[in-house]
């Protein structure tokens, strides 16, 4: 089983965000920092976000899979996922613009988001 994503600390976070240009470890951390929010603030396994090449999370209350593609799955790029956790994007804009590819009854993550704290 794999090891379940961990929020990073306040500093941590902060200081990738700040960071320009954003390095790739930066990347690695917020992504995995915003997925295992995105856990805890939503937990269950009705849908799969992917952030390719760096974490996956079930997340969303719902249908439970135990096997194959899970009823719903969100694949996103780093940047996109960065953007839409902070606020800095919104759901619809990015998926009109196919930044995001999202399929499935409970794919539509635009309630739960952003994920950062004001």
């Amino acid at each position: 089983m794999p090891a379940r994503l961990r929020p990073a600390s306040a500093a941590e976070v902060t200081a990738a965000l700040a960071a320009e240009p954003r390095q790739p470890a930066q990347t690695r951390l917020l992504v995995k920092h915003y997925l295992a929010v995105l856990s805890e603030r939503a937990p269950g396994a009705s849908v799969e976000v992917r952030v390719p090449p760096y974490a996956a999370v079930q997340a969303v209350p719902g249908v439970r899979h135990t096997r194959g593609t899970p009823p719903a799955v969100v694949e996103l790029d780093a940047d996109t996922w960065i953007a839409l956790a902070v606020g800095e994007l919104t759901w619809a804009v990015a998926e009109a613009a196919g930044r995001v590819r999202a399929s499935g009854e409970r794919a539509d993550l635009s309630a739960l988001l952003p994920l950062a704290q004001p």
